[in-house]
């Protein structure tokens, strides 16, 4: 449901959108949305180190 938009919210955050106004943009306004987004730690290329 909002994999898909990660890139953007990213491409929105270095574009100096605020959070908020990022996932406005994505069109998120559920709170558990949101959430999903915001609290995400990226750590795939750290795993891959492992493989």
């Amino acid at each position: 449901v909002i994999g898909n938009k990660w890139d953007t919210y990213l491409d929105l955050l270095q574009a100096d959108y605020t959070e908020g106004d990022a996932l406005d943009a994505l069109g998120l306004v559920r709170y558990c949305c949101r959430r999903m987004l915001m609290t995400h730690v990226d750590l795939i290329e750290k795993l891959l180190n492992y493989n």
